[in-house]
């Protein structure tokens, strides 16, 4: 560990008239880019300088100073700087050796420095690329086009933003759910609208949903298959789903046991009702019977107050929930309403697992995938009210850092290290001012 002591002076210009606190700390904001830039330049320098020191040290008389390069120019999240590497020449082999930029480990041909992109990538997870580049440009003056945003923010996700083995977590709850995107090629062609698929799961009823899986355009017996060599499976005992058949049918395993969500349900359910040709107003009787099933009626907060002596309630809600669907499927007459009547006959054995689990486990799993919903609610606005132009690979890099920035803030600060390959970093250990009036 190597120590410097830098000596910074600063002459200040202080109004004697209309001065307040603010314009002190706007005025230190504003000249901050350039004090950063001012001790970059003399960092640069020093650490240079012992580089080469070390070098000669280390092998006397093989390495010759041989000038500087061209100025390069480097920008950083304060500012932009010009620097001109001074360069020694190896006379074994006759070539020159940069050591600033070995020292530090400057890339070539990259004036825009990783460090400095990690506004551009986070604002570009809410705002387009130009936006992010706009407001980056107006806050320090200059951005990197959203080209290169773009660019950036799918190196990070490629290196950072990857869904890991997650075998040893011990995840019991599967909740899963999808929504169209519009898609276009390379050249811009139109794709159509293909499905964007997320998975999250739960370790406990008291612990929040991970999510463990972004898809494009896959199915979802594709979806499963990745699931199954990054998860657990063993462990699962309950898939939450809308009600997709191809979702189901894929993620639902022997063992695991399915709740339906019941806002979907009951939503839906009129769509079914007018596919098997049964208009608006000929559907009131079957939709107002569902809606007076006892377990549709049930919300978070009154389930919040049931305990152990609500028990026996709670089993006769479930036999008249089970009679009351008994009866709407016999309403259903299998040749006029094929549709609807098989859309209740499925959805009845699935919307009261988290009854029955209560009743069993003493503890509520979610009765809908609303947790999902909520989660994704930003995402999807984004996706097509913001940017509604998508690759499909394009997509899922952006939809990766979305994650980690949106649902996990607290880490996004340890990724950006990882990214950055930041092991250590210079710190400041002591600072004092002094002043004297010129």
């Amino acid at each position: 560990m190597s120590k410097i002591e830098m000596n910074l002076t600063l002459k200040m210009n202080i109004p004697e008239r209309g001065f307040n606190v603010n314009g002190l700390l706007h005025g230190l904001n504003e000249s901050s880019g350039s004090i950063m830039l001012t001790l970059t330049q003399g960092l640069f320098t020093a650490i240079e300088e012992k580089a080469i020191e070390n070098l000669q040290q280390k092998k006397p008389g093989r390495y010759q100073r041989n000038g500087h390069k061209r100025p390069k120019i480097l920008k950083t999240s304060f500012g932009t700087m010009t620097y001109s590497y001074a360069k020694i020449r190896d006379i074994r082999t006759g070539k020159n050796v940069v050591p600033l930029r070995q020292r530090l480990k400057i890339p070539k041909y990259r004036q825009y420095q990783d460090e400095s992109m990690e506004s551009a990538i986070g604002l570009s997870v809410h705002l387009s690329y130009q936006r992010s580049k706009s407001e980056i440009d107006r806050i320090r003056g200059s951005a990197a086009s959203r080209w290169t945003n773009r660019r950036r923010l799918f190196e990070f996700s490629e290196s950072q933003c990857q869904f890991r083995d997650m075998k040893k977590i011990p995840y019991r709850f599967l909740m899963a759910d999808s929504t169209m995107v519009q898609l276009q090629s390379y050249k811009g062609m139109d794709l159509g609208q293909h499905p964007l698929s997320w998975v999250l799961a739960s370790t406990s009823t008291s612990k929040p949903f991970d999510i463990v899986g972004v898809w494009i355009d896959r199915s979802w017996k594709k979806i499963a298959g990745d699931l199954e060599a990054r998860l657990d499976y063993t462990k699962l005992e309950v898939l939450f789903s809308d009600g997709e058949p191809d979702l189901i049918r894929a993620l639902l395993k022997p063992g695991m046991r399915l709740q339906r969500c019941m806002i979907h349900g009951k939503r839906d359910f009129p769509y079914i009702l007018y596919a098997d040709h049964l208009k608006k107003s000929k559907q009131v009787p079957f939709v107002n019977h569902l809606k007076s099933i006892p377990i549709m009626k049930y919300t978070n907060e009154y389930l919040e107050t049931l305990s152990e002596s609500d028990k026996p309630k709670i089993r006769k809600a479930l036999r008249e929930t089970k009679k009351s669907f008994e009866e709407l499927v016999h309403m259903l007459d299998p040749d006029q309403y094929p549709l609807a009547r098989s859309y209740i006959s499925n959805i009845s054995k699935s919307v009261i697992t988290f009854l029955e689990w209560w009743l069993k486990n003493d503890e509520w799993i979610p009765f809908s995938t609303n947790r999902i919903e909520n989660h994704f609610s930003q995402v999807k606005n984004r996706i097509k009210r913001i940017g509604r132009r998508w690759s499909d690979s394009g997509l899922l890099k952006w939809c990766m850092v979305m994650i980690q920035k949106i649902f996990y803030p607290s880490d996004w600060d340890s990724f950006w290290k990882q990214y950055l390959k930041i092991n250590k970093s210079l710190s400041v250990v002591e600072q004092t001012v002094s002043y004297q009036w010129l």
